[in-house]
C-alpha cells in the first residue's frame, strides 16, 4: 500500500500546488483509523499570519518618505498542514502508537475565506451526526458549543 499524505476526489495530495489554483484558504477533513472504523472530522488552514517588527534594513526603505513609518509587517507562512493529524488527544495518542498505514486521511471539501471553512466544518459534523455516535467518531464537541455529553443526558 503506497503512504501517501491526503486524498481529494481520488487525487493524492502531498504538496500545495496540488490543490491547484487559486489556492484554497483551508479544508475540511475526515482521518480514519481503519482498524477501529472511527473518524474524526476537522478544518485545517493552509496558511498563517504572522505580524513581526520590521528591522533595520526594512526600515531604510521608508527613509525619506514624509510620515509615521511603519513598526510591523504581516509575514504569510504555509501551516502544517502536510503533517497535520488533527487536536483530538484520543486520536492524537493513537496515532502515536499505531503505523500510518492504519489510517486514511481524506479532504472532504476546500475553502477560500475563514468564515466559509468554519461553515463548511459545522455543515459536515451535523451531517456526520459525529455527537450521535461517539463509536464511530473521536469528535465530542461542536464549536464548544454543542457537545455529546449533552446528548446522552437529554436522552435518559
Amino acid at each position: 500500500m503506497t503512504i501517501f499524505n491526503w486524498e481529494l476526489h481520488n487525487k493524492h495530495i502531498n504538496g500545495i500546488k496540488d490543490f491547484g489554483t487559486p489556492l484554497p484558504f483551508g479544508f475540511i477533513y475526515i482521518i480514519t483509523h481503519i482498524p477501529s472504523n472511527k473518524s474524526y472530522i476537522g478544518k485545517k488552514v493552509l496558511f498563517h499570519n504572522r505580524k513581526t517588527k520590521l528591522a533595520k534594513k526594512d526600515l531604510k526603505e521608508y527613509e525619506g518618505i514624509k510620515g509615521r513609518k511603519p513598526k510591523h509587517k504581516i509575514i504569510t507562512k504555509e501551516s502544517d498542514w502536510l503533517n497535520y493529524w488533527g487536536s483530538n488527544k484520543e486520536l492524537l495518542e493513537i496515532v502515536k502508537s499505531s503505523p500510518s498505514n492504519d489510517f486514511k486521511r481524506k479532504i472532504l471539501d476546500v475553502a477560500y475565506n475563514k468564515k466559509m471553512l468554519t461553515y463548511l466544518e459545522t455543515k459536515y459534523l451535523f451531517k456526520y451526526e459525529v455527537l450521535e455516535n461517539p463509536d464511530k467518531f473521536f469528535n465530542n464537541n461542536i464549536l464548544g458549543k454543542f457537545y455529546s455529553k449533552d446528548l446522552e443526558v437529554s436522552n435518559k
